[in-house]
Parts: structure tokens; C-alpha cells; sequence
């Protein structure tokens, strides 16, 4: 849990909203919220379960809006380049706001300049999934298949860069072992291929591929979190499948453009930790794998600077680079 989230969503909601003439009457149109990866994948669901809770009680409207690319970097450069008049957001998450600055030799934004961070919506662990028919059925088979042949056993993510790329460069220094990565521009065609038996592996959060993992397509075989996961208690962690201290997860967060007005950034921050405090967004985004967060602006600020910093130095440990 990366805030107390109790506590963090019980001042949000008894902080006093600031008024003014343009807060009482805004949005009055259509709020775009950019989705930096394509439809089905687990930021995309978020997106919109968050967007559809806050339209219930606001009435205001959300077209949302898919931009993927260069590891999310397009959708999240659109928004930096957005009119800073609220009208524009985006759901940005740990790769392209904490890990792409290191990552990238030139990215068109800059994560801390660029963007207004609002709140701060979920975390999630990451599982690592095989096809149901395949040969692997635990951690220690991958392992031993790799070393018998390195370089055989190929792993999907949704991008370059992002944490499930990273994580499992991560682990493969761990466990001393080669497997070839395979990047897609989302998660719907790499779930497609590792079902279809193209890809042997794949790693990603677990919003994205719990549904799969239900239906029986997919088998879990670890999380990536400090404990099990309660809608995969059979799942055994990395950590305790011998790598102890092992932990990756991902965080989702809504920003807009930079110098937002405070009174807009202030409405929003308050309407979105409002739905992100209802039982029943907290259940829908529970039973997908997701912990629901919820701060204030200046603590996603926080975040947001602390994980550069920290992933930063995963980045140049790993020699990942991408131009």
C-alpha cells in the first residue's frame, strides 16, 4: 500500500473544496480522459470504472480517450500539450511517468514540469502467467528450462520499459537466467499470443490478466507483491519462491496538463478520491487485483519524484535503453 489509505482518503474528503464562479459551473463539456495504452488492458479498465463512478454522483461526462505508443509516452505527451483548462487528463502510470525519464535517451515531456498531478488512484502487483495447456507449472520449471537452454524461452509485456519489462530483467539477474523479451503496444495482443501458444510467458498487472487467469485461459505461476494476493491466494510470490525480498508493483495515477488552475485541480482531486472512497468502486477494482489508493496532489507529487529516483537506478542497473 503506498499511502495509508484510510487515513489519506479521510482528510481528502473532509478538506474543504475551494469555490469560485468557474468551479461552480466547470466542466460544462466533455472531460477527455487519455488512456496512454490501448483498450482491454489493465489501465484502461481502471480508467473507465474510475471515470463511470465519478459520473454517477458529478454527472459530468468522460470520453475516453486511447493513445498508445512509445510505451505510453504519446498519450502522456498529448496531455502536457493539452490547454491546462481541465477539459484534458490523463491516467499515467509508473512506466511512462517514473521509469520512461531514465529510460528514454529524449522523451517530449517532463514528468515533473509538464503535468499536474491530481490523485493518485491504484496499485497493483504484477503476476506472471503462462497458457493453461503449458509445460510450466511452477517458477522452478521456467528457471530450469531457461538455464538448460537460454534464450529459448521468449516473455511478453505491453512495452519496453514499463515495470513488468523491468521487473523481469530484475529477475533474471536474480535467478542468473536469459529469456527474450517480446514488447506489444498493450496488453490484448500479447494475452492473444501467450494463449495462442506464440509467447511462453507473460508478465503484467494483474488487472490486466485476472480475467484470464478465472476463465481458465491462463495459469498464474507468481506475484510480484511482498505477500499473496487475496483474489490469488494460490499463487506463490517470487520473494517466496526463493528470491526473498523480490517486490514490483505498479501505480496508476490521474494528471492534467501543467499550471492547472488550483480551484479546478482542487475539484478534481476531491471528486475522484469521493469515488475512489465507495465501496463499491473499492470491491470492482479489488476483485480485478488493484489496491485502491487515493491522496491529495501534493502526495502524488511525492510519488511521482521518489519513483524516478528509484526506478531511475533499477533502469541503469539493467542496461535497458530505449531511443
Amino acid at each position: 500500500m503506498l499511502f495509508t489509505r484510510r487515513l489519506a482518503l479521510g482528510a481528502i474528503l473532509t478538506a474543504t473544496l475551494a469555490t469560485s464562479a468557474f468551479a461552480d459551473t466547470y466542466p460544462g463539456k466533455p472531460i477527455r480522459l487519455v488512456v496512454p495504452f490501448p483498450a482491454g488492458g489493465g489501465t484502461d479498465i481502471i480508467a473507465r470504472d474510475v471515470a463511470n463512478k465519478v459520473t454517477s454522483f458529478t454527472k459530468w461526462n468522460f470520453v475516453i480517450d486511447n493513445k498508445p505508443g512509445s510505451g505510453g509516452n504519446l498519450g502522456i505527451d498529448a496531455v502536457a500539450k493539452a490547454p491546462a483548462d481541465g477539459l484534458t487528463l490523463v491516467l499515467g502510470q509508473t512506466s511512462n511517468l517514473a521509469i520512461n525519464p531514465t529510460l528514454y535517451s529524449k522523451l517530449p515531456y517532463d514528468p515533473l514540469k509538464d503535468l499536474t498531478p491530481i490523485t493518485l488512484v491504484a496499485s497493483a502487483p504484477l503476476v506472471l502467467v503462462v497458457a493453461a495447456d503449458s509445460p510450466y507449472k511452477t517458477l522452478a520449471d521456467v528457471v530450469a528450462a531457461s538455464k538448460a537452454n537460454p534464450g529459448s524461452i521468449n516473455f511478453a509485456t505491453s512495452g519496453n520499459g514499463t515495470v513488468a519489462h523491468l521487473a523481469t530483467e530484475l529477475f533474471q539477474k536474480e535467478a542468473k537466467i536469459k529469456l527474450t523479451h517480446i514488447p506489444y503496444k498493450g496488453a490484448a495482443q500479447g494475452v492473444t499470443d501467450v494463449i495462442g501458444g506464440q509467447v511462453q510467458l507473460y508478465m503484467s498487472s494483474i488487472p490486466t490478466l485476472i480475467g484470464h487467469i478465472k476463465n481458465g485461459k491462463m495459469r498464474a505461476i507468481a506475484v510480484t507483491s511482498k505477500k499473496r494476493v487475496n483474489d490469488l491466494p494460490n499463487v506463490p510470490t517470487i520473494a517466496e519462491s526463493g528470491y526473498k525480498g523480490f517486490e514490483a508493483v505498479t501505480w496508476f495515477g490521474i494528471l492534467g496538463p501543467a499550471k492547472l488552475p488550483k480551484d479546478i485541480t482542487a475539484q478534481l482531486s476531491a471528486e475522484f478520491n469521493k469515488a475512489l472512497h465507495s465501496a463499491d468502486l473499492q470491491k470492482r477494482l479489488g476483485d480485478q487485483g488493484a489496491d485502491v489508493e487515493g491522496s491529495t496532489p501534493e502526495q502524488f507529487a511525492k510519488l511521482i519524484q521518489s519513483d524516478i529516483v528509484r526506478w531511475g537506478k533499477v533502469v541503469k542497473e539493467s542496461g535497458a535503453k530505449v531511443d
